[in-house]
């Protein structure tokens, strides 16, 4: 059965929302593009929807400009059919009507990460409930307490007893048996590691052992030491060890492979560490593919480090890639569409707009408000004066006009640095908003914020931060744009614009961001 979905657009983006609905058409579905007949669909507001919108019959569903901000169960009810907001950008369009009708939930996982305190035994108390409790909030599932050879640890006891009162669970990491018996004694919840040599220190206390060969690559003495704790009927991990990269890493991986086949219900523990500290590459892409490789084998159980300045994130990132995967997995898919918090310094469509797409839409443009776009070619900058493209803000640079106002100078500079930065990462550039690295670099601004209809600030870019009323009496160092201020000319549509301001409650903040401002 054919679906019949209306996208709702603005008058400068209606020529690429039909180009792109006739791409979509098909037996499945049907896209009908309406243009309510502002010229930025930022401006549409729930009143003015109801005004001027004329759907046509049998329609399915309504598909508003993801930067709408306006009151949708309000014009599902009016309209008497069901209205969704969108994706923020036309190009994104394709895969947004292929996921719509199932959100991605990241919400299950089946992974148990271990974080580790490398340095446990020289902080004190105080300091590693702080540190666990930054952990935790990254992802952490389990505090792993690492105790340093001939340095004393003291205050081991205290330490898991005072982790256990903040809510948190421990484990002890040491190669100390004496310490790994203190710490089972003391009521921690998992000892790393315990071998064939030590696995009688599993008989004094409930922590359950991460279970190690007695001999680098040792796997029948591996193997004995499972069978040990199957026949107790304790729960344990078994860890083949994965080796650094050209110190036996990819023998390492074969280990864990033939020791899935050779058991495949065993719960299993890959320490990454060796992997992600030990190499000179960003995380991200080394977490994704070690989840994939735990994804695969059914690996439960992780230990993670965070000692080098370039593995600060790893936690987190391992907490997101572990939701993704789980995600992927049950629904029979690739690691693809589920939320990409691992793609930090590329995006998979980096580009919104093509050379040719934003040259029709600069001259479009009648005002002198300055548009900031990146396409393959580089950066755009455009006004009702002029279109320059150029690879950095210096090319740019002779082509901006900002001799009368400073401020709006180096909002300018800001902005075409921001674009430069997305162009030579193939990253999605937007005007006004910050650049997304993903999981691993927090934004202000996202998507979430906008759905949630949380409206930006009124007034100047550069009022001060904690006295809104200040920022709106200040003179406004960024340009109005297009979606701030429409075409005088159009009195109709400015008469619009100022019920928009009044419908928000706010001045008229609909920021410089593309024309279509999404679809």
């Amino acid at each position: 059965m054919t679906e019949r979905v209306v996208l709702v657009t603005g008058s400068l983006a209606e020529p690429r929302v039909k180009r792109m609905a006739n791409e979509l058409g098909g037996e499945t579905i049907e896209p009908v593009v309406a243009n309510v007949g502002v010229k930025v669909a930022a401006l549409m507001t729930t009143d003015i929807v109801e005004r001027r919108l004329k759907l046509p019959d049998g329609v399915d569903r309504v598909i508003m400009p993801g930067r709408f901000r306006g009151d949708l169960e309000r014009l599902s009810d009016f309209f008497g059919t069901r209205f969704e907001r969108g994706p923020d950008e036309i190009a994104d369009l394709p895969e947004y009507l292929g996921q719509a009708r199932q959100k991605v939930d990241l919400s299950q996982h089946n992974m148990t990460i271990f974080a580790e305190i490398v340095d446990a035994t020289a902080m004190s108390i105080d300091q590693i409930i702080e540190r666990s409790r930054k952990l935790r909030a990254e992802g952490a599932d389990v505090i792993d307490l690492g105790c340093l050879p001939d340095s004393p640890f003291p205050h081991l006891e205290q330490t898991i007893a005072a982790l256990h009162s903040d809510g948190a669970r421990v484990s002890v990491d040491s190669f100390n048996s004496e310490e790994l018996s203190r710490a089972t004694r003391a009521g921690a919840d998992f000892l790393l590691s315990l071998s064939e040599k030590n696995i009688s220190i599993v008989d004094e206390g409930p922590a359950a052992p991460v279970l190690v060969s007695s001999g680098a690559a040792d796997m029948a003495s591996l193997d004995r030491v499972i069978d040990i704790m199957i026949a107790k009927g304790r729960p344990y991990y078994a860890d083949p060890i994965l080796d650094p990269i050209h110190y036996g890493f990819a023998a390492s991986v074969a280990r864990y492979y033939d020791l899935r086949m050779r058991r495949p219900d065993i719960p299993i523990l890959m320490g990454i560490g060796n992997l992600t500290e030990l190499t000179d590459a960003d995380t991200t892409g080394i977490n994704a593919l070690l989840m994939g490789i735990c994804s695969e084998l059914n690996i439960t159980a992780v230990l993670a480090v965070q000692v080098s300045p370039h593995c600060r994130t790893a936690i987190k990132e391992f907490d997101y890639a572990r939701r993704e995967y789980y995600a992927a997995k049950q629904a029979n898919a690739l690691p693809q569409g589920f939320g990409g918090g691992l793609m930090a310094l590329r995006d998979r469509k980096g580009f919104a707009s093509t050379p040719e797409e934003i040259e029709f839409l600069a001259s479009q443009i009648r005002d002198q408000n300055y548009r900031i776009e990146v396409a393959e070619d580089g950066i755009h900058i455009y006004n009702r004066n002029g279109h320059a493209v150029g690879q950095d803000p210096f090319e740019l640079f002779p082509h901006i006009d900002t001799r009368a106002d400073a401020g709006h100078a180096f909002y300018l500079g800001v902005e075409t640095a921001r674009a430069e930065i997305a162009h030579k990462l193939g990253k999605r550039y937007a005007q006004d908003e910050p650049l997304e690295f993903g999981i691993v670099a927090g934004t202000k601004g996202s998507a979430d914020d906008a759905h949630a209809m949380k409206f930006k600030e009124a007034g100047s870019t550069f009022g001060k931060k904690d006295d809104a009323a200040t920022a709106g009496e200040t003179s406004n160092a960024k340009p109005e744009t297009a979606a701030a201020k429409p075409d005088a000319a159009n009195k109709s549509e400015a008469l619009d614009a100022g019920q928009a301001a009044a419908d928000a409650g706010t001045k008229a903040t609909a920021e410089a961001k593309t024309a279509d401002d999404g679809a």
